[in-house]
């Protein structure tokens, strides 16, 4: 069934009650898995997201010159019952290794990677449940098993999803922005998820898979990057609340 979108000039409420800038429920956990490096939790609407951390490891390739620099890996795995359609998504999935592809590049940018020369960092994500911004979770899920496992790195990748309320075959001027699509609203309208590093706007991660009127392209990346902020506030709160778990720990 095609997505209403007339709600969206009438009441500016979205099918889930949001205004068209408005976050879903975020809520974390780290260090969720004892017999990892790093671990966390990630929830953003009813996307779920566990990843895991597992380095620095010395690399299984021995010899010759080597990697000045520790190598990144990501894997990404879907649960069958995670998304509308029970199957299974097989290592050659395309998407899902574009995802690969795409987190690995991000953090080998960001992590301090000359520190571990000859080693391999892997990150494991493991996907619960599929609605919307499925990407930008996992991002900020590595984000924070990263911070847990220690691994120094310049500053916080924070993502988030922003869309247009027209599609790519009409022209209307007047199409609004919207902030953290679900995925009732990624399936019908035009998106792209867009990760900031730090404070200062500076765009890590850009993707979009589908069409848009270049006219909207610029709000959508602005409503966006100002969701990277709401997020990185989010991102902060649970490392804080994480830092004084552990401090009560040490003082009990």
């Amino acid at each position: 069934m095609p997505l209403d979108t007339s709600s969206y000039t009438l009441a500016h409420l979205r099918l889930d009650g949001r205004r068209w800038n408005e976050l879903r429920r975020c809520h974390g956990q780290m260090s969720t898995q004892a017999a990892a490096d790093g671990s966390s939790y990630l929830e953003m609407g009813n996307t779920k997201v566990i990843c895991t951390v597992t380095g620095p490891t010395e690399s299984r390739r021995s010899g010759g010159t080597g990697n000045a620099e520790a190598k990144i890996e990501v894997e990404i795995g879907l649960a069958g019952f995670s998304g509308v359609e029970r199957k299974r998504r097989g290592k050659g999935d395309k998407r899902t290794s574009e995802m690969q592809h795409t987190i690995a590049s991000a953090f080998a940018d960001t992590l301090s990677t000359q520190l571990y020369p000859h080693s391999t960092i892997t990150i494991n994500l493991h996907i619960l449940s599929q609605d919307g911004s499925l990407l930008a979770a996992c991002i900020n899920a590595s984000t924070l098993a990263l911070i847990d496992a220690g691994i120094p790195m310049t500053d916080y990748i924070s993502a988030c999803t922003a869309g247009s309320t027209a599609s790519y075959a009409s022209n209307d001027e007047q199409a609004d922005p919207l902030l953290d699509l679900n995925g009732l609203e990624e399936q019908e309208l035009p998106f792209l998820t867009v990760a900031t590093l730090g404070t200062d706007d500076k765009i890590s991660v850009l993707m979009m898979e589908t069409r848009v009127q270049l006219t909207r392209l610029e709000a959508m990346i602005a409503v966006g990057v100002d969701g990277c902020k709401q997020i990185r506030n989010t991102l902060d709160a649970i490392v804080r609340q994480h830092g004084n778990a552990l401090l009560q720990k040490t003082v009990t």
